[in-house]
């Protein structure tokens, strides 16, 4: 996606207008701080901006190095960081492999306070280990264009990654290497998919997964370091989606947008509860179709900002909100109707397995009742040759 000329969005409720991002961006990554939404590059964009939630305003932080052309990387945020000031993001994949740090101090705060401080801040740099080797995530065999990551395990110390064609990694942040490679059981390649944390009871830690029509739950057991996957379904209206922005709220999924082969980008929103395994799409729309933008929790839990992307056709500036309340309702009429035909449609499609488990099971049945006949048709005939033989041999001791 290239093109970057404005489009007139009519914002009506749920959703409230903010001031647009300074430039267009697809395929960023975004991190909360505080009162701040961190927005690190996009496709082909390495510019960084430091959103003021309060403020509505945005200030650059800095840019990439001018060698990292970014194409579907990774922004997560490093949790073991004691000091409250600052924080650590950790960026890499993409197109083209890079793995780099930003230790970032509000550049909302004093500026000569900040030329003080270390000239390292809000800069991004090579990620090195204890002795400062440069580290590199990501090898030659790993494809990290439109990957995800989660950090997690008993101390967070475990850097989980999805990535196409179908891989799960396991990264040891403390060790500074990979501990498990293992290939996740999708129905289709996995990249700009959904990947989120369900919960992390000590050592077993839980993960789910969704990308077009694969649905997964991801266990990982930190003692014998083995994955153990389950199917989940997906909704019908978003099983041919991926690029879509997600959100995870206590028990929930919240999907904006997407695309698909067929579908430059869609208005459609769709739920996820991951306690009852429910799906449900909202009559709700997104103001505009929307795909490859960012979707992100403010740190009250009160608002989810909805950021740039693409309409399918050109890149997008818009910057909205809207109240997580107004999507954790009650289903309306038309939502209990479409969640009933999904409920039905799932049990046609268990009636159409059933009925081809039958048919397999009656061929069985039909192959052993030839195989029987055959087998005795066989030994009758071989009989008759053997009684034949028989008789020719009598004759001739008579002769």
């Amino acid at each position: 996606m290239n093109q970057t000329e404005e489009t007139t969005i009519d914002i009506s409720a749920p959703f409230v207008t903010l001031s647009s991002l300074p430039i267009p961006l697809d395929q960023s990554q975004c991190v909360i701080y505080k009162h701040e939404v961190l927005i690190c590059g996009g496709y082909l964009k390495g510019d960084c901006y430091s959103y003021h939630i309060i403020k509505d305003q945005y200030k650059f932080i800095c840019s990439y190095p001018s060698d990292v052309h970014l194409k579907g990387h990774c922004v997560i945020k490093l949790i073991n960081n004691n000091n409250p000031d600052e924080i650590t993001l950790l960026s890499f994949g993409g197109g083209k492999k890079h793995t780099l740090i930003m230790k970032y101090k509000s550049v909302w705060d004093d500026v000569n306070e900040m030329k003080i401080e270390n000239k390292y801040r809000n800069e991004w740099i090579a990620f090195t280990d204890n002795h400062n080797n440069q580290i590199q995530i990501g090898g030659d065999g790993e494809n990290y264009w439109g990957a995800r990551a989660i950090i997690g395990g008993s101390n967070n110390h475990l850097l989980f990654i999805t990535s196409r064609p179908n891989d799960i990694d396991v990264y040891n942040l403390n060790t500074f290497e990979y501990i498990k490679y293992d290939t996740l059981p999708a129905n289709n390649d996995i990249y700009y998919h959904c990947f989120v944390s369900k919960a992390n009871c000590k050592k077993i830690y839980e993960m789910i997964l969704f990308c077009m029509n694969t649905g997964l739950f991801i266990q990982y057991d930190e003692d014998s370091n083995r994955f153990q996957f389950r199917e989940l379904r997906v909704f019908s209206t978003i099983s041919s989606l991926c690029a879509y922005s997600y959100i995870c709220i206590n028990d929930f999924i919240l999907f904006f947008g997407g695309d698909g082969d067929e579908i430059r980008a869609t208005k459609e929103v769709h739920k996820y509860s991951m306690k009852e395994n429910k799906w449900m799409k909202f009559e709700q729309t997104l103001p505009i179709a929307f795909t490859e933008g960012i979707v992100i929790l403010d740190n009250d839990n009160m608002f989810m900002h909805i950021i740039g992307g693409s309409d399918g056709n050109k890149l997008l500036s818009t910057h909205i909100k809207t109240k997580v309340i107004e999507w954790m309702k009650e289903e309306t009429e038309i939502e209990k109707q479409w969640i009933l035909e999904e409920t039905e449609k799932i049990e046609l499609e268990k009636l159409k397995i059933e009925i081809n488990e039958m048919k397999d099971d009656l061929k069985s049945k039909k192959i052993k009742v030839y195989f029987i006949l055959f087998f005795f048709i066989n030994l009758f005939l071989s009989e008759k040759k053997i009684k034949k033989k028989k008789n020719r041999d009598k004759e001739k001791l008579k002769l």
